[in-house]
């Protein structure tokens, strides 16, 4: 009877264990010699909601506005330093609108 309750304590110890693997592979966009992350562009729209310049100076500001925040996750900081910035990451949240979770677009990787 041991025998029993030792296989079922490792048979749920495996099942946690892969539900806890499947839940930390991540979506990934390659684009334009970027990799990030789908959460982090999910991120880069809320980012956006909450502008920290004002609209002056987002005219006046070569860079795109979330490259301002500190908040911006750090897959996306690199980006900042492309003069496509603003396009980047515009084609960015295209593609994670494209259901990206489902490997709909090419350019998704490590969907299920």
């Amino acid at each position: 009877m041991g025998g029993r309750t030792l296989s079922g304590l490792l048979t749920g110890v495996v099942l946690v264990l892969l539900v806890l693997l499947q839940s930390t592979q991540s979506v990934y966009i390659q684009y334009q010699g970027f990799q990030v992350q789908l959460d982090s562009v999910k991120k880069l729209r809320d980012l956006e909601r909450q502008s920290v310049l004002s609209p002056r100076l987002q005219a006046q500001s070569l860079l795109p506005t979330p490259c301002y925040h500190p908040a911006l996750p750090r897959d996306l900081q690199p980006i900042c330093t492309s003069r496509e910035a603003a396009s980047i990451f515009k084609a960015l949240k295209t593609i994670a609108n494209t259901n990206c979770e489902l490997c709909v677009n090419v350019a998704c990787t490590g969907c299920l």
